[in-house]
């Protein structure tokens, strides 16, 4: 199965992200940011890319300040 990946340079708002996907009713968890982007507070948003469009919608919408981008893994 394929995973995206929602990073954030803050801990307090990739938790925020993941509590918004979960109430939208989209699959989501916390994960560890991939040490390599050498980014962010260590913690980011993983979801299913099946739900990457409604995922994509809602962070958006959301305006989230330390949102770096996504990833797919």
């Amino acid at each position: 199965m394929t995973y995206c990946i929602a990073v954030f340079r803050s801990r307090s708002q990739a938790i925020d992200c993941k509590n918004a996907l979960a109430r939208a009713g989209i699959w989501a968890e916390i994960t560890a940011t991939p040490a390599a982007l050498g980014l962010g507070c260590g913690l980011s948003v993983r979801f299913r890319y099946s739900s990457y469009r409604r995922a994509k919608n809602l962070i958006s919408h959301a305006a989230y300040t330390a949102f770096y981008g996504y990833i797919t893994a």
